[in-house]
């Protein structure tokens, strides 16, 4: 699903026609949020969002997972494999497993740590238990209420915030924000857009600490200059395109995807030949390119051409992270002990 324009702007006539069919929408949403839901095995840390899209939950999951090991702690992720074919539960293998199995993220999430895909999430307690780690970050999840967990994380894009305000599909919120910061612990806002404004004074009102952080992009360096051909399916593409043009790289030409688009030979073959034509390097993202790998004919020589960026997470105080991520990891022993039948 590609999302419309008008989510991200001003209350236009669109949004106000479709706000009926988004204040129900919304409603069930945060009436199911409030359901009880299984305990997991592992100190659950769901890294979500309020609103549909990319707002930068994998790279976050990814970023904590790595703070966690630095500080101790055993990570897994555990995935819906959003765009895979398998419904799990599933332990993600790389070697075996290609992005029409588990999902783009799945992949970019199995290369950090022990990854499990279940379309059921209470489905994976026997693998979680099975993976040796100490603790789990669900990629996405806010809305879902079949886990407990342990602590909630919502990432917000600055640039973007909340849009306009309203539920599916008259805007991009799952469900109204009041009724979704009680479900976060905690706020992570990246960059320092005013578009985030109502999402802060919102978690400030709950009591919920804010955190801050910024993406820095990986992947071979592209000299300042360079003309490329930029691609890309997640959930804001125009998002990676200014990334490039701020890095001082000249974009002769973009094209966009729905959020985790499996690119046909048909259009890899497209995207080559439109490269040649602007006489530009054909750049996407790494989430983009994962879908690429393993793949035969046009896909594969794009594959082979493509220039690939990454993104990091780079919290603005990973000590308070760390500490937080450890608080839990007690506070879920803690509440593991209180539970034990006593003799």
């Amino acid at each position: 699903m590609r999302a419309p324009a008008f989510w991200w702007e001003r209350l236009g006539l669109r949004a106000l026609l479709l706000w009926p069919i988004g204040a129900v929408y919304g409603w069930l949403t945060a009436r199911r949020m409030a359901r009880p839901g299984a305990r997991p095995p592992l100190p659950m840390i769901c890294v979500g969002n309020f609103v549909v899209g990319g707002a930068g939950k994998t790279p976050t999951a990814i970023a904590l997972a790595e703070i966690a090991a630095k500080n101790g702690l055993a990570p897994c992720f555990l995935t819906r494999g959003y765009g895979g074919r398998l419904k799990g539960p599933v332990r993600v293998d790389p070697a075996i497993h290609g992005a029409a199995d588990v999902g783009d993220e799945a992949l970019l999430l199995a290369a950090v740590a022990p990854t499990i895909v279940s379309r059921r999430r209470e489905r994976a307690f026997d693998l979680l238990k099975e993976s040796g780690a100490s603790l789990c970050f669900m990629d996405d999840g806010l809305q879902n209420p079949s886990i407990a967990k342990t602590m909630s994380l919502a990432v917000v894009d600055g640039a973007v915030g909340i849009g306009n305000g309203l539920s599916l599909p008259a805007g991009p919120m799952r469900a109204p924000l009041r009724r979704q910061i009680g479900h976060a612990d905690v706020v992570l806002v990246y960059g320092s857009s005013p578009r985030a404004g109502k999402v802060i004074r919102a978690a400030a009102r709950r009591g919920r600490p804010v955190l801050r952080a910024s993406v820095v992009q990986t992947g071979k360096a592209i000299a300042t200059g360079t003309r490329v051909y930029a691609f890309s399916g997640i959930g804001r593409p125009a998002k990676f395109f200014d990334q490039l043009r701020e890095a001082g790289i000249e974009v002769a030409g973009t094209r966009s995807f729905a959020d985790h688009h499996l690119f046909s030979n048909l259009e890899a073959k497209e995207i080559l030949a439109e490269a040649e034509r602007l006489d530009a390097r054909p750049v996407t993202t790494e989430k983009d390119a994962v879908r690429l790998r393993g793949r035969s004919g046009p896909a594969a020589e794009l594959y082979e051409s493509v220039v690939t960026l990454g993104v990091e997470t780079q919290f603005e105080n990973p000590i308070a992270v760390a500490e937080l991520l450890k608080a839990a990891r007690a506070r879920w022993l803690r509440d593991t002990f209180e539970q034990l039948p006593t003799a």
